[in-house]
Parts: C-alpha cells; sequence; structure tokens
C-alpha cells in the first residue's frame, strides 16, 4: 500500500470523524450533558489532528490544536457548553471540514474567517464569553515560565549620570531547590490498561520518548501486582511515576502519549500543583526502581558506549536488587484474597468480551460493490429465463431440474439480499450535512432555526442516497428562506421566535418517505397564483385548485422572490428537486396550511437494482406491478360493479366501495373500458391515501425482476416508472401505481407522452 492509498483511507476516517463531531455538537446543543458525548466530540478532532500531523498537513492540525483545546476546557468541566459556546463550535467544525476538503482536493478556505474563529476559540479557552471584539483581537499567547508582574515604571531620575535605574525584582518566584536552574518540573502518572499492550503498544517506548524531552526520574509502582497463582498473562499491573524537568510544556508531554491516551490513565501535574494537593494521609513513597531508558534505543546505546563503566556497574547491581525485591514482593502477596482476584479477572474477561464482540468492517471500492449488484441482476436474469425454458418444456412439474430450479431461486434470492444489504446505508450523512446548510442560511438572512431530524438509521441504497443531498438541499434553502418567517413576524403572530425544521425519514410500504416540515407561514396561495399569470405559466381566467396552486412553485423558473439574491430568487431549486425526484423514481406531494407551516413529502425506492412485482397482462401488453403496492387480488363478480357518473365505476368489497381504474384505458392501450367480470382487479394502496382496484386481464406470476431505467434508455413516460428483462428475453413496463391513481382522479397523463399500444 502506497502513501496516496494511506492518504485517502485517512481522509476516509475524517469523513466519519467530522460525522461524530456534528452528531455529538448538535447533542450538546440539544441539552445533552454526558461527559461521553464531549469525549466522543474531543476524540472526532484528536483523531483528525494527530492523522494531519502525520501528513504534514500543517493549517488542519493547527486550527484542531486549537479546537482541541477549547474542548478540553469543556471536558474538564472549565467551560460551560452553553448556546454561544456551541455555536461558535459549530462553526468551527464547519471550517474543519472545509480545511479537510481543502487538504484532499486543493482548495483553499477562507482565511479571514478561520483566523476569526481561531480567535473566538482561544478566548473561549481563556474563559471569555463569545462575543463580537473576542474575534477582533487575539488573546496574549500564554508562557510556560512563570513571570513576575511588571511593576509601574518609576518618576525618579536616574541615580547616575550613566543612566542606571534601580527596578523592583522578587526572588520569590524561582522556587525552591527543585526548580534552581529554572527549568519547569512536571510529575507525570502513566498507568496503562491491558488494551494498551493488546493493540501492539509499548509502555518503555513511551517513556523513552519521554525522556527526551528532558532530565527525568523514573519510579515504577508494582503495589497492584498479586500472586503467581492468580496472574493474569494479559493483564497491566504496572504504573510509573515520572518527575520530568522540560521547558517543553505539558502539551509536548501529552503528545507523547496522544495515540495511546485512551488506553491508559495519564495525569500531568507541575510540581507546584502535585504537592498542594497532597495530603496527611497519603500512602507511604513508592519504592524507586532504577530504569535504563538507553538500552531501548539502539542508537542512543551505540551514541552512549563510551560513557562511564561506573553507571553500567551500578545499573546492573541496582536491577539486581529490583529482580530480588519483585521476587520478595510476589512471594508475599500469595496470600491475598481469592475474592479480589476473582472481581479482577471478572473485570478483565468482561472487557475482553467487549472488545471481541465489536464489529469489524472492511473498506471496499464502491465500484467493485456496483459491479457485484450488476452480476447479481444479471443472475436474477439468467435464472429466470433458465426456469421459463423448464417450465416450457417440463409439463410434469415434479422433475429432478424443478427441485434443482427451485433451490436455485433461493439461492438467488439469498444472494440478492445480501448484496442489497452491503449497499445499504442509513441516510444520517445526508442528514447531518443538511444541519449546516440550516445554520449557513440562518446567519444570513437573520432567523433563528432549529432543525430536527427523525429516522436518522433508515437505510435504503447508496445510489439513492448519493442523489438525495440536491433535491434536500434546495428543500432546505426554501424552507428557511421563504417558510419560516423573521423573529419580529413571528412574534406578532404569537408564535415562539425560533423556527422549527423538521426532517423525518421512515420506511413504508417497501419505500423510504422523507419528509421535510417547517412551523412558518406556510404557502400564501394568492401570491403564487399571481407570480404565475405574471410569468405567463397559466392563464388568468384558470380555476385551480390548492393542491394544483402548490404545485406551481416546481415549474421551471418559477419564483415568489421579491429580489434575486444569493440564497433564491432565480426559479431554479424547486424545478431541481421535482426532475431529481422523478429521475430515482420518486414523486413528491405538498401539504400547506396558512399560518402553520408546510410539510414536503418525498416517496422514494429504497432500491434502484431490483424489486418484487406481480407480472399482469393488460391489452396484450405485459406490465409488472411492485407487490409492495398490492394489498389484495380479487376476481369482480357482476354484482359487486356499479357505474357512478358518465365514465368511473365502483366496486364493492366487504361493505365498502373503493373506485374500480381500468389500466389499459388510462396508458391508451385501448379505446373503451373493458368488462371488469372478465378480469382481475388489484387493490393498491397510493401514497396519497385512500385505496383503488385496477383492473387487468390476467395475473402471470410472481416475479423478483431487475429494474432498467427507461428515462436513461428511451424517455420518460407518465405512468410507467421503469422496464425490466422477463425471463423468456421480452421487455416489461414497471407501472407507476401512484402515477395511474392519479390519472384516474382527473389529472391527466398528457396523451402525447402516453405509451401507445404496440402490435
Amino acid at each position: 500500500m502506497d502513501m496516496n492509498e494511506i492518504k485517502e483511507i485517512f481522509f476516509q476516517e475524517c469523513e466519519e470523524q467530522l460525522a461524530e463531531l456534528e452528531s455529538g455538537l448538535l447533542k450538546l446543543n440539544d441539552g445533552d450533558r454526558d461527559p461521553e458525548t464531549v469525549n466522543a466530540v474531543f476524540r472526532a478532532v484528536h483523531s483528525i489532528k494527530g492523522g494531519a500531523g502525520a501528513f504534514g498537513l500543517d493549517d488542519l492540525v493547527a486550527f484542531a490544536h486549537v479546537f482541541e483545546t477549547t474542548l478540553d476546557c469543556v471536558r474538564s468541566n472549565k467551560l460551560e457548553p452553553s448556546q454561544d459556546v456551541l455555536k461558535v463550535m459549530l462553526k468551527s467544525a464547519d471550517v474543519l471540514a472545509d480545511l479537510t476538503n481543502a487538504a484532499r482536493d486543493g482548495g483553499s478556505v477562507d482565511e479571514s474567517r478561520s483566523r476569526g474563529l481561531v480567535k473566538e476559540l482561544e478566548a473561549l479557552a481563556n474563559g471569555e464569553l463569545p462575543s463580537p471584539s473576542a474575534s477582533a483581537e487575539a488573546p496574549a499567547p500564554k508562557t510556560a515560565a512563570k513571570v513576575a508582574p511588571a511593576a509601574p515604571a518609576p518618576t525618579s531620575k536616574p541615580t547616575d549620570d550613566s543612566g542606571f535605574q534601580p527596578v523592583p525584582f522578587s526572588f520569590d518566584d524561582f522556587g525552591g531547590e527543585d526548580n534552581a536552574g529554572g527549568m519547569p518540573t512536571y510529575e507525570v502518572i502513566f498507568k496503562p490498561r491491558y488494551e494498551l499492550y493488546s493493540k501492539g503498544n509499548d509502555a518503555t517506548l513511551l517513556l523513552r520518548d519521554l525522556s527526551r524531552l528532558g532530565e527525568m526520574t523514573i519510579y515504577c509502582n508494582t503495589d497492584d501486582l498479586p500472586g503467581l497463582e492468580e496472574l493474569d498473562p494479559e493483564g497491566a499491573y504496572f504504573f510509573w511515576n515520572v518527575t520530568i524537568k522540560t521547558d517543553k510544556g505539558e502539551d509536548a508531554i501529552r503528545t507523547v502519549f496522544e495515540f495511546a491516551e485512551w488506553d491508559c490513565e495519564l495525569t500531568v501535574k507541575p510540581v507546584e500543583e502535585a504537592r498542594a494537593g497532597a495530603t496527611s494521609n497519603d500512602e507511604l513513597p513508592m519504592v524507586p526502581v532504577p530504569f535504563d531508558l538507553s538500552i531501548l534505543d539502539e542508537t542512543g546505546a551505540m551514541e552512549e558506549v563510551s560513557a562511564s563503566d561506573a553507571r553500567e556497574t551500578a545499573a546492573a547491581v541496582a536491577a539486581a536488587e529490583t529482580a530480588s525485591n519483585v521476587t520478595q514482593m510476589v512471594a508475599a502477596r500469595v496470600e491475598k484474597k481469592e475474592s479480589a482476584a476473582a472481581a479482577a479477572a471478572a473485570a478483565s474477561a468482561a472487557a475482553q468480551n467487549n472488545a471481541a464482540g465489536a464489529g469489524q468492517t472492511i473498506r471496499v471500492d464502491l465500484d467493485r460493490v456496483d459491479r457485484l449488484i450488476n452480476l447479481v441482476g444479471e443472475l436474477v436474469i439468467n435464472q429466470a429465463m433458465l426456469s421459463q425454458s423448464v417450465i416450457e418444456n417440463d409439463t410434469t412439474g415434479t422433475s429432478s431440474i424443478n427441485m434443482g430450479l427451485e433451490e436455485l431461486q433461493q439461492l438467488t434470492r439469498e444472494i440478492q439480499d445480501s448484496v442489497m444489504a452491503i449497499r445499504a446505508q442509513p441516510v444520517k450523512p445526508v442528514f447531518q450535512r443538511m444541519s449546516r446548510i440550516v445554520r449557513e442560511i440562518a446567519d444570513m438572512t437573520g432567523k433563528s432555526i432549529r432543525l430536527i431530524t427523525e429516522g436518522e438509521n433508515t437505510e435504503v441504497d447508496k445510489t439513492v442516497i448519493d442523489k438525495l443531498a440536491e433535491p434536500l438541499t434546495h428543500m432546505i434553502r426554501n424552507a428557511v428562506d421563504h417558510g419560516i418567517e423573521t423573529p419580529e413576524k413571528r412574534a406578532a403572530a404569537g408564535k415562539n421566535t425560533e423556527g422549527t425544521v423538521r426532517l423525518t425519514a421512515k420506511h413504508r410500504s417497501g419505500r423510504i418517505l422523507i419528509e421535510l416540515a417547517d412551523d412558518g407561514a406556510g404557502i400564501n396561495r394568492e401570491k403564487v397564483r399571481q407570480k404565475a399569470i405574471d410569468n405567463d405559466l397559466i392563464p388568468a381566467d384558470s380555476n385551480l385548485s390548492d393542491e394544483e396552486i402548490d404545485n406551481l412553485i416546481f415549474l421551471p423558473g418559477f419564483s415568489t422572490a421579491d429580489k434575486i439574491s444569493d440564497i433564491s430568487g432565480r426559479g431554479v431549486g424547486m424545478d431541481v428537486v421535482k426532475r431529481s425526484i422523478q429521475a430515482l423514481g420518486g414523486r413528491i406531494n405538498i401539504t400547506s396550511k396558512p399560518g402553520h407551516g408546510s410539510v414536503f413529502t418525498m416517496s422514494l425506492p429504497l432500491t434502484l437494482a431490483v424489486l418484487d412485482g406481480m407480472v399482469v397482462t393488460v391489452a396484450g401488453q405485459t406490465l409488472v406491478v411492485p407487490l409492495t403496492a398490492i394489498v389484495e387480488t380479487l376476481q369482480p363478480e357482476a354484482a359487486a360493479i356499479h357505474s357512478f357518473g358518465a365514465n368511473h365505476r365502483l366496486i364493492s368489497i366487504r361493505n365498502s366501495f373503493c373506485p374500480l381504474v381500468d389500466v389499459g384505458r388510462i396508458l391508451n392501450f385501448r379505446a373503451t373500458q373493458a368488462n371488469p367480470v372478465e378480469g382481475v382487479a388489484l387493490l393498491v394502496e397510493s401514497e396519497g391515501g385512500g385505496q383503488r382496484a385496477l383492473m387487468v386481464d390476467a395475473i402471470q406470476g410472481q416475479r423478483q425482476v431487475v429494474i432498467k431505467s427507461l428515462e436513461a434508455n428511451y424517455t420518460h413516460v407518465p405512468g410507467i416508472a421503469a422496464a425490466t428483462i422477463l425471463g423468456d428475453g421480452r421487455v416489461a413496463l414497471i407501472l407507476d401505481v401512484d402515477a395511474v391513481v392519479g390519472a384516474s382522479r382527473g389529472q391527466s397523463l398528457k396523451a402525447e407522452m402516453s405509451l401507445a399500444a404496440v402490435g
């Protein structure tokens, strides 16, 4: 694996960390104060910084370091995560994402914005509340050494002609003999957990790296070491107490342990604080265990081979004495209580079980998954063709070939389900992307808006997810800019000044429903209608229903904005939404109540690859009706058919009446309506609500079919969702149930685009 591949993996992990970061910040913004949430946010930034440092991404490292420092103040309860603080952090998360994208794609970021946020983060870390002045000037940098406060300049004249002037000076700040040379001294307590060793880390290597920062004294604490009979070979019983003099500062010490910080207990304190925190009932001083760090570094050992022999001899003697002491300690603890040992063993086993139970994942190129999907689709088609051939040539239905084909069909279904599960992903990444859009548009419009997401773990095919971002972005922008009122208007209407946008995803009847609801002013239908007339989109004397007026906003070039801005006004957004949804084989509905808000509902297929369908015959044509839309099938009786008006008929089903829809007549397969008694009725439920009985001539059977885009290979045909290839090689059309039901209500399928019957 070359460096480019490793770097690509790093950026993929950055996407996951950024998603975790934003998710955690949004939880904190909603009032979650769970320490684990704060830790997860901190870990995300820390991981990005660590990986970026390995690749020399200095801008990303610098910003992440300041961000991490501020998050550490929240983690240590030095900074309260208020709404104002979290607003700065959410903006910082956006900039961190921009810096990551710029590092990957070679782009650039707004430096003025990033510098301003750095100043705000530094101000927060220094305990200053966020304010416009916080970003105006950077706080004074911290210094590692302790400096005496500056004394006011004396007003007296120099004492002699040479210009000498006395300056007040205090020796109290130089500390005791432990710090006689002015070098800051830190006490480090390093206690590894067993996970540190299980991941291949070595405590002694970390201590060696620490020794390079300055003069160091190290003690090994063995108080937790059990007897041999109770010793867990994979346990961690030693910990180290280190005193180190260094001018590199506390951050440099923590950097040594940054990749092992989550697998150990680490405490770093200046010596003064450590001693101030000591109490009179502290444990007895630990027995020093001399530790020669030079033996861990072959280079260091070669360079120091000419050092004093006396020091080597003393180290050897001390090591021998240490070994003797450890042996005596082990013998003395053989009689340790069994209950304590059992508890420790149980805790260790539980931790190991948790580690073993964690799910393992691998990264696979999406192109490989797509090729696998295509191969499975071809497998389904060939299996159907093979079954069709056997059925046509074997009328007994009991041969071993038929039995083998049934097993092949079952295995094919299992393979298809497994492969589709691989490509299924939750909509959470797309939903999280909308949070930033809401924040940015709200800032641009001066509105206060809260985004609430539900059903983020709802899974759908990745090809659908990839194409969801664009329509959702336009819908969010429309809801924030046009739907939600300004705080002043909301207050005047008796509403909360903070508007709410709710984004929801859920499964229903084999499809995914995505709803975008706002509590704004709703659609001003009179304004929409007048705007459509002014733009010559509809005649001035047209009589439109509320639903038809609402759908005018999807027309190309339509916009109710009074002026063109960076957000809206060009009449492109909602037209893109409708085209994108239709390209996915979905549809969009609007429900609006003036003064209370609007709800946009998108209905999309779970996958664009395969579906289960009922193969039917209509006027000599073969159609496939999605199985998820069918409630039941029935054979109409003459007594159950009732005429309604000139061209409508109803069918009586269990003491209720349901409209009867002739599919052949709707699609212009035939000029006159067929006799219902001679056909089969499919009771279907549409997304818009209500049931209809679709009239077909006959049912051929239930099949799993591979979806082929009709729009990509021919053109969009109203009433038809897609096409497929049957087992005998013929092309069958997949019925768009909702479009047919809508046509039965009077919504024309446009005669010029209807699919005429062919011979």
